[in-house]
């Protein structure tokens, strides 16, 4: 599902698995206004736990999916710290050698690169209408075409290797609400902050992310954000936000790369597969 914005439109994600998860059995579809899901959700065992560990966002080159080891790399790292600042606000993110209550991986399964060209095109007319319309709070929405986007799975595990919380996660950008970077990764990138939010909704709520309005982040998010000391030193291992550096590079269309550094430390191991997966479903 795709929808159309009045003034332009997005791009249609593929929502594919890539095998990583412990079990795809009994998920159910959970979509939002422009992003498609299926999950799956242990509420009562995730409201029980205390501790989270990170594995590190595994990314695979494959032959259908144009983002070099860099890119792949770069939007990958984006989907862990994301994850590691929003499970931060309930859960306490332990290092990969600690145990924890839940362990986190997730797998992109797929990304359709962003048009450069497009993307060029899109803020010359930006900057036209700057020139043209000064001080005019007018906004122009970018060219409906070269969109890129990302799709992902993850899930949450207990100790023992039990599915707690399950997403398979598809979604494209839009003309209207996703900025133009001209580069190859610049609307992944973007997308995994997307992700990132909406699966640690899953896990810290044990519902569905999707519906009802949307919560401003808490106010000691922001200095992380800004390119602080997280709250806890384990999600030091996926380096910094850019900060202003970064928003300032995102409003000029910049690479991603430009701006962030990437892991700062050694990437947390990933987990063994799950040797078990449980079949309660709760909403």
């Amino acid at each position: 599902m795709c929808v159309t914005f009045a003034l332009g439109g997005c791009a249609t994600a593929p929502l594919e698995r890539a095998g990583s998860l412990g079990s795809y059995d009994r998920m159910s579809d959970a979509n939002g206004l422009v992003t498609k899901s299926r999950i799956r959700v242990n509420k009562k065992d995730l409201l029980a736990a205390k501790t989270v560990r990170i594995a590190t966002t595994v990314f695979p080159a494959r032959g259908d999916v144009a983002l070099n080891e860099k890119e792949r790399r770069l939007v990958a790292n984006a989907i862990s710290r994301e994850l590691c600042l929003r499970l931060s606000e309930r859960f306490r993110i332990v290092a990969a050698e600690d145990d924890a209550d839940l362990t986190v991986q997730a797998t992109v399964t797929h990304a359709t690169p962003t048009s450069p060209t497009a993307s060029g095109a899109s803020r010359a007319l930006s900057i036209a209408k700057t020139v043209a319309l000064p001080g005019v709070p007018v906004p122009v929405p970018r060219l409906p075409v070269g969109l890129g986007t990302l799709s992902v799975e993850a899930e949450a595990r207990d100790f023992a290797g039990f599915q707690k919380a399950a997403m398979v996660w598809a979604r494209g950008a839009n003309s209207i609400t996703n900025s133009a970077r001209i580069s190859d990764e610049g609307d992944a990138y973007d997308l995994a902050a997307d992700f990132g939010a909406d699966f640690a909704k899953l896990v810290t709520t044990g519902e569905s992310p999707f519906g009802g309005m949307p919560a401003l982040p808490p106010m000691d998010t922001i200095p992380v954000r800004l390119g602080g000391a997280p709250k806890y030193v384990a999600c030091e291992a996926f380096g910094r936000f850019p900060g202003l550096t970064g928003m300032a590079g995102q409003g000029l269309g910049l690479p991603p790369g430009w701006t962030d550094s990437g892991a700062k430390g050694s990437p947390a191991p990933a987990p063994e597969p799950a040797a078990n997966s449980e079949q309660t479903l709760t909403q």
